[in-house]
């Protein structure tokens, strides 16, 4: 392999350490992945550089008939994507040849989400739902925080009270491998939780008088943890989504994490930003939303369209 490679993948893989905070495996899989694609354009004449679509989408069925597994395929054309991409920004190259590849992994599971009309009744429905005025108040706390912000449902239902003291615009979020990151709070969600605060103030000042210890968590619960548990929370989320009028088999909280991503993206937002702010380690998996957007356009022109109508 030759050196302007090799300073290529080295390059890059500093980035991905610096930027994204890459874990190491997944450092280390991306570096096995574009040297495997390195060694395959110099015993071509090419490089980095001078590969085109077409190079790629032959590396790729080169990969096939070596009988490599569909994952591994798709990680290797996620790699040099997103190799491109940096060589891009970095103004190595004008254009990324592999951007409009579709790879194996474009075959799973798009991940079900749902229209902004229906997450509009989602939320008035949880202002709604309970069966005291103090149930109800925290539901329209937990939807409108979990809608706002993308988080995991773990991550909700965990989430300390004091990441939400001060009125803060964001919020610091502990994920997946204790890795904290920042999310920031719409005004609907502020209120909401606001409101909730006043009342939780009120519970802590009680057990404060009565010799009882405080709860930690925003949304405590009865058990050992110490919080509302996700299990709760799955069945709470279903209720709400039938009282407003939503199929409740198409809801559940990891399916607003995806309304939340999809929405942005449908807004403009770049792939990057909602990256970070869904605590994805690899922007691949945050790419599905691309094609969850591909597939609503493609339905919205085959069903609006004049010409998609049938002529009498």
């Amino acid at each position: 392999m030759g050196p302007d490679l090799q300073r290529w993948i080295s390059t890059f893989l500093q980035a991905q350490a610096a930027e994204q905070d890459a874990a190491t495996n997944t450092q280390l899989a991306y570096g096995r992945d574009l040297i495997a694609f390195a060694a395959y354009l110099s015993a071509k004449g090419k490089d980095f550089a001078s590969a085109d679509r077409d190079t790629v989408e032959a590396y790729l069925v080169r990969c096939e008939g070596e009988g490599l597994a569909p994952a591994t395929r798709a990680r290797r054309l996620s790699a040099i994507r997103q190799l491109y991409r940096f060589a891009k920004e970095e103004g190595w190259r004008e254009d990324n040849p592999a951007i409009r590849i579709t790879g194996p992994g474009a075959s799973r599971h798009l991940p079900q989400t749902l229209s902004e009309a229906e997450v509009t009744a989602i939320l008035g429905a949880a202002r709604a739902f309970g069966k005291t005025e103090r149930d109800r108040i925290r539901n329209c706390a937990l939807v409108e925080l979990l809608y706002a912000t993308g988080m995991r449902v773990s991550e909700l239902v965990e989430l300390p009270i004091a990441a939400v003291r001060g009125d803060p615009r964001m919020i610091l979020v502990k994920g997946k491998g204790d890795k904290e990151r920042m999310v920031p709070l719409s005004t609907p969600a502020k209120a909401a939780v606001a409101h909730w605060l006043t009342l939780r103030d009120a519970d802590d000042e009680a057990s404060r008088k009565a010799g009882k210890p405080l709860p930690r968590h925003l949304f405590p619960g009865p058990g050992a943890a110490g919080h509302l548990t996700r299990q709760h929370f799955y069945l709470l989320i279903k209720d709400i989504a039938a009282a407003g009028g939503v199929d409740p088999a198409r809801v559940t909280p990891h399916t607003l994490r995806h309304a939340f991503a999809t929405h942005l993206l449908a807004g403009g937002a770049d792939l990057r930003v909602i990256q970070t702010l869904l605590g994805h380690a690899d922007l691949a998996t945050t790419e599905i939303y691309t094609h969850v957007l591909e597939d609503q356009l493609r339905d919205l022109v085959l069903t609006r369209h004049p010409l998609a109508k049938p002529r009498t």
